[in-house]
């Protein structure tokens, strides 16, 4: 069988993640003590007990977030599975793309997790609070919520900045763009609209002081070839170069995450079942809504981890 493995995004996060890996495998266990050498922070007791307004920090929730993708690889390592005899693709939802290149050795864990620190720091930095928002709006296809936010934006700025799935768009930009946005698309016929509880305005071009601090970042930092093509959220197609990787991560901060479209892509390149590697099962559900044929996977948990390798 053909597989990809897919890494989640933030909105997985839950205090507690990764607890009861590191507790059962030693591999699981070095992946968190390294995050929190590297960034001198004991992040892995905010992810194991909270609290939740702590976890939900964006620059504690991205590294968090990758940490338990990290804990999951390393434990099938451990177990002799390699990645690349895993999958044939890799993917993730917006931070989760970090984890990806992480996965499949472009970044080493240390660089991944001070990357996506900073990553959070600078989304937060970019935006003052209570001037940005994003909003799920729910019922439209892409195309009508594009030409919603056009209609909103009345010179503010509010784009479609996550094509989740079919009729799962996130919009995103000035507060009152977004709140307009919603209005509009209700009467276009979305079934919902609704803000999202989140601290800044995550892709769009609000972000741009963001992605110049991580151009500025990335290039610091050594890109390895990665051992399986990345499918990149930009593109929604894959990418092995490692200068090519730089330039798109430095896009996606304000660039959309083609999330339906990337499956598309996967599906398209003989890909069968997606695995979803770390915390929450957001993913899974995604890929159901855009392809019923595909099988899904979740690997949180060692009993997960077990399961999964004794069915290789």
């Amino acid at each position: 069988m053909t597989r990809a493995l897919v890494f989640p995004g933030q909105g997985s996060q839950f205090v507690g993640m990764g607890k009861s890996l590191a507790d059962a495998e030693p591999a699981a266990k070095l992946v968190f003590e390294e995050v929190n050498d590297a960034l001198s922070q004991d992040l892995s007791k905010i992810m194991w007990e909270g609290p939740e307004e702590d976890l939900r920090l964006t620059e504690n929730t991205q590294p968090a977030l990758m940490a338990v993708s990290m804990a999951v690889i390393r434990t099938l390592e451990a177990g002799g599975v390699k990645i690349e005899e895993l999958a044939s693709h890799v993917a993730g939802h917006s931070l989760g793309e970090y984890s990806a290149l992480a996965a499949t050795g472009a970044f080493n864990l240390a660089d991944t997790a001070r990357l996506l620190k900073l990553r959070g720091q600078a989304m937060q930095r970019a935006v003052p609070v209570g001037e940005g928002a994003m909003a799920a709006i729910l019922g439209l296809s892409m195309e009508d919520v594009a030409a919603t936010c056009a209609e909103a934006a009345e010179g503010e700025i509010v784009v479609a900045a996550n094509d989740n799935a079919d009729g799962q768009v996130v919009v995103s930009g000035h507060k009152g763009a977004v709140e307009r946005a919603i209005e509009i698309a209700k009467s276009k016929g979305a079934k919902r609209g609704m803000l999202l509880p989140v601290s800044a305005p995550f892709h769009c071009p609000l972000m741009k002081p963001a992605a110049d601090e991580m151009k500025a970042a990335l290039a610091d930092v050594t890109i390895n070839r990665p051992v399986l093509p990345v499918i990149a959220n930009v593109l929604a197609a894959p990418v092995s170069e490692p200068e090519g990787i730089a330039n798109l991560l430095v896009e996606q901060v304000t660039g959309a995450v083609r999330w339906r479209e990337s499956v598309a892509s996967m599906t398209s390149l003989g890909i069968h079942q997606m695995v979803e590697v770390g915390a929450g099962k957001v993913l899974s559900g995604l890929v159901r809504r855009i392809d019923r044929s595909l099988e899904t996977a979740n690997l949180q948990e060692p009993a997960d981890i077990e399961a999964f390798a004794a069915s290789l």
